[in-house]
């Protein structure tokens, strides 16, 4: 089967040097990767962490890599449309920088009250200076590129979306995972929380969630993959 992975962290930039990311660094998707190479698949991965996945030499492989939102949405849409199964494991940001400002002079914030004229003044630059008292960074929300896969880019395959939620317990994580696995039309979800990201996961579907422990999920994923998306 022709697989594609994301896996990785994007990054939002704020200046040309600046950026807003997240601590993710790629290493589930690479090995997802490298299990579907060695059962045989043809993989293509797309990741902000080359230096994390294995460096495989085959005409069964290739990895891309990508920075940004924007650079991570292009190769997605180059690659979905010509694969079979699509594990979307890449920690998206779900806001864009759309501006930094500064308070004008006589304009201040108190708690959720502005004082003053409640202006503010545009400091965008290639790099921000470090002059003003304060910095507003405004952040408009991103369109999830995991809900474009099968809309956008009509995919019709067999889709893994993965979920990630902090201080919740289980059975909490299970219906948040669900119902964000119908939401983008995924087959199978992945899930598990911050706390326990090193040691489990949570897979399954709406017949049910299993708890696998972390360094299984490839072998156990795609168990699954190659059972249900052969049609077994």
């Amino acid at each position: 089967m022709r697989i594609f992975v994301t896996a990785g962290n994007t990054q939002t930039p704020i200046d040309r040097v600046r950026c807003i990311t997240n601590i993710f660094t790629g290493r589930t998707g690479a090995a997802i990767a490298a299990e579907a190479h060695r059962r045989g698949h043809h993989v293509a991965i797309a990741t902000s962490r080359p230096e994390v996945t294995a460096p495989i030499l085959s005409e069964r492989w290739s990895c891309v890599s990508y920075r940004t939102f924007d650079e991570l949405a292009a190769l997605m849409a180059a690659h979905v449309p010509n694969s079979e199964v699509v594990i979307h494991c890449a920690a998206v940001s779900d806001y864009h920088a759309a501006g930094i400002y500064a308070p004008a002079p006589g304009t201040t914030f108190d708690g959720p009250r502005w004082t003053g004229d409640a202006m503010m003044l545009d400091r965008s630059a290639g790099k921000v200076k470090s002059d003003a008292p304060e910095l507003w960074l405004r952040l408009v929300r991103a369109p999830k590129l995991v809900d474009k896969i099968r809309t956008d880019w009509s995919f019709r395959g067999f889709l893994v979306k993965f979920k990630l939620e902090v201080g919740i317990t289980e059975d909490a994580l299970q219906l948040v995972a669900e119902k964000s696995r119908q939401q983008s039309s995924a087959n199978w979800m992945v899930a598990n929380t911050l706390e326990g990201s090193a040691d489990w996961a949570l897979i399954g579907n709406a017949a049910g969630y299993r708890k696998v422990v972390r360094a299984d999920l490839p072998r156990t994923l795609f168990d699954v993959i190659e059972k249900e998306a052969a049609g077994a």
